[in-house]
């Protein structure tokens, strides 16, 4: 199942602890603790919006298909089109790591209460 379909984007997500959506922006977008931690945009050509490391920023925005995401970029966000290079593994790794990114910010308070361990945690 794609992670660029809204169904498969929803199944995938799902499985991360405390996770919500909302549709805003003109995207279908997954939150956790009401943080956004990634966006699927499907008008046009399907994309998914990541958060991302320093590193991973650079090297994934110099891949075809990526790049700095809109509104997003400042922060370290990407754009990956369908049409990127990236196997549907690695999509969902840097939609994992986005999603633990963002988690990290939490409250370890809320963390607990949402159900999130996080690796090194």
């Amino acid at each position: 199942m794609s992670l660029f379909t809204k169904k498969g984007f929803d199944a995938f997500v799902k499985k991360l602890p405390g996770t919500s959506f909302v549709d805003q922006w003109g995207s279908h977008v997954a939150k956790v603790g009401d943080k956004v931690f990634t966006l699927l945009g499907e008008g046009g050509e399907a994309r998914v919006v990541v958060k991302c490391t320093e590193e991973s920023f650079e090297i994934l925005t110099a891949l075809d298909g990526i790049g700095q995401a809109p509104y997003f970029a400042k922060r370290k966000w990407v754009e990956i089109r369908a049409g990127s290079p990236l196997s549907e593994d690695e999509v969902a790794h840097y939609l994992t790591r986005s999603y633990e990114l963002v988690a990290a910010g939490l409250t370890k308070k809320l963390r607990l209460e949402l159900g999130i361990v996080l690796p090194g945690k």
